[in-house]
């Protein structure tokens, strides 16, 4: 394994030494659209009107943000860093991190975040944080605006470290990464993974800490490195955003079962567009 470890030598007794490990984890975090904001489609239909919007901390993140300090507090040494994309606004959702005790943020600065799929952002996250080498990246599960649930594995790939998703329990020591992933019908697996890895992370792994008067006080002192983002491939666009038109239409079809069968299957081609 390539996790760091520091030798604490006591200098009265050089015979007795102790290894602590040192674990350097990044936290992706996103922020997004609250969801008591009402939002419009702009007028050119490229994208959402959120001139009037209220931008909070995605909420899946905050389990992974308070995942990562508690894995900090278990090992004794190391560091927890924000990471997030986006215009200038999203120094708002690192510094919340940075309140409830992790160590320093990267923006990752891109005025837009139109057309943005997870590819794109994957591939964004890796060419920035490639020479961080982090021992951990942990996400939340999803974002509460796409729901794609896929940066996670996507960049853990690109940076050639294990992947484990649906975490909701995680052991971590000087020899191993353990991780029980939630499956479906109430089962569960434990993974042994080899570091770096990245983890998402499963809503309501742990119960999120609030930030305290004296970590929001220190926060404003921390650093947050500012990146622009690198020019990437876009492989995604948006040709048109549109509210459906609401319209009822009974149509009784009085036939044989083949014509029905193929009147059935020509509406769901033409008009409802499930094929």
């Amino acid at each position: 394994m390539d996790i760091d470890f520091i030798v604490v030598i006591n200098l009265l007794n050089l015979d007795s030494y102790i290894i602590q490990l040192y674990m350097k984890i990044a936290v992706l975090v996103k922020q997004v659209v609250g969801s008591e904001s009402s939002l419009e489609i702009s007028q050119d239909q490229k994208w959402i009107d959120d001139s009037n919007a209220t931008f909070v901390m995605n909420p899946p993140d905050n389990y992974a943000i308070e995942e990562a300090i508690l894995i900090k507090e278990k090992v004794g040494l190391g560091e927890v860093v924000i990471v997030s994309m986006g215009p200038q606004r999203v120094q708002k959702v690192i510094r919340e991190g940075l309140s409830k005790g992790a160590d320093r943020g990267i923006h990752i600065e891109t005025e837009s975040l139109k057309e943005i799929d997870p590819l794109y952002t994957s591939k964004v996250l890796a060419e920035t944080l490639r020479d961080e080498n982090f021992d951990l990246i942990l996400s939340g599960l999803q974002s509460d605006d796409s729901g794609m649930g896929q940066t996670g594995v996507l960049l853990g790939e690109l940076l050639n470290m294990s992947t484990a998703t649906l975490a909701i329990e995680t052991d971590i020591d000087q020899n191993k990464i353990r991780v029980k992933r939630e499956l479906e019908s109430g089962w569960f697996q434990w993974v042994e993974l080899e570091s770096p890895a990245s983890l998402s992370i499963q809503s309501g792994i742990n119960q999120p800490r609030y930030p305290s008067l004296k970590g929001i006080m220190g926060a404003k002192k921390k650093e947050i490195k500012v990146i622009p983002a690198p020019q990437v491939e876009k492989r995604q666009s948006i040709s048109e955003i549109f509210v459906p038109k609401k319209s009822k239409e009974t149509e009784f079809i009085e036939t044989d079962i083949d014509s029905t069968v193929e009147r059935i299957i020509e509406i769901l081609k033409t008009e409802v567009k499930v094929f």
